[in-house]
């Protein structure tokens, strides 16, 4: 029943698929990426709130970083990965979007093997960064709460420079090692991907040899920097929490469960969305595969598409020097 299937599946996208079921080829030229299985006929619909979240991301990230890097009262370290996390946002949605549009808009599009793996890499890493920046954050009003007379030799320029570093540099140490595991599998099945992009387990998926390895692998690596990051995230904040609490004064604890709030939300929504992608993927097989699909897209975009507007309306700085940038524009 298997290889009729995929026979059928080869058929219906015709000249598209280039690998015939008991074909065996190391690395196919392309893959073929379908959108949303189950969906396409809603593909136009689909792709207007998908767009619109996507300009709204694009611009709202990088007002919030025009206005960092243009106020030297705004490079602190609470600030500078604020930037950093709204340069990884720009950089996640357009590795993307563009893509899924064009699925959305013309049907069926082809990648080549060596593209597709490009996409599959830089996705993966720019997932991990945005949890990276979110613990260094949830470091950053750890030591302001917590040991503020420590701030800011705790966290100097130059440290939150070796930081950024050290993030790009987790991202490309945990990732490059998946990428190796897929150049090692045999494809003989299909070329077809139900997906809207590469990412790992899509493309593992098609190969026809055991893919234990590259399974056990990315679960490993995501327990290990993902769920290590949460746990991290979420003892740091329980910290602060005891904190706050043991503060004498109630304007103080507002204050301070002000600051705290912003980072909260933006933690929960990236975590929430991931998290519950992550176990249906490869816990529910009873959830429909085109939601599935919309969830893989949804925790890549919607976190990049609300932290510019929940930064933006919470902290009074950004929000302040925003409201700043369209009076000037205007009055010229």
């Amino acid at each position: 029943m298997e290889g009729i299937s995929e026979a059928i599946e080869i058929r219906e996208f015709g000249s598209f698929a280039l690998l015939a079921p008991n074909h065996t080829s190391i690395h196919p030229m392309t893959f073929l990426l379908t959108g949303i299985p189950g969906l396409e006929a809603a593909h136009v619909w689909i792709s207007i709130p998908f767009i619109f979240m996507y300009l709204l991301a694009v611009v709202g990230n990088a007002l919030v970083i025009v206005v960092i890097a243009g106020d030297r009262n705004l490079h602190e370290p609470m600030y500078l990965f604020l930037a950093m996390l709204a340069l990884n946002d720009i950089i996640l949605c357009t590795v993307t979007v563009p893509k899924m549009l064009v699925i959305f808009w013309g049907g069926p599009s082809i990648s080549t093997f060596a593209s597709c793996l490009t996409q599959m890499f830089f996705v993966h890493a720019l997932f991990l960064s945005e949890s990276a920046v979110l613990l260094a954050m949830a470091y950053d009003r750890y030591v302001a709460i917590c040991t503020p007379l420590h701030y800011t030799s705790l966290l100097t320029t130059s440290i939150i420079g070796k930081l950024g570093l050290a993030l790009v540099a987790r991202s490309v140490v945990v990732v490059v090692p998946g990428v190796l595991l897929i150049l090692r599998l045999p494809f003989c099945r299909t070329n077809v991907i139900p997906h809207t992009y590469c990412e790992n387990m899509g493309i593992a998926k098609l190969a026809c040899s055991s893919i234990r390895v590259n399974s056990v692998y990315g679960l490993t690596a995501a327990f290990l920097t993902t769920g290590l990051d949460f746990i991290l995230i979420a003892i740091s904040y329980g910290l602060i929490l005891r904190a706050v609490l043991g503060l004498s004064s109630q304007e103080a604890r507002m204050k301070a469960f002000g600051t705290c709030g912003t980072h909260i939300c933006v933690i929960l929504v990236f975590y929430t969305l991931a998290f519950f992608s992550f176990f249906t993927h490869r816990f529910g097989p009873r959830v429909p595969h085109h939601a599935h699909i919309l969830l893989a897209n949804l925790y890549l975009l919607v976190p990049p598409t609300m932290n510019p507007i929940v930064y933006g309306v919470k902290t009074t700085e950004i929000r302040v020097r925003v409201l700043g940038l369209f009076y000037q524009s205007k009055s010229s």
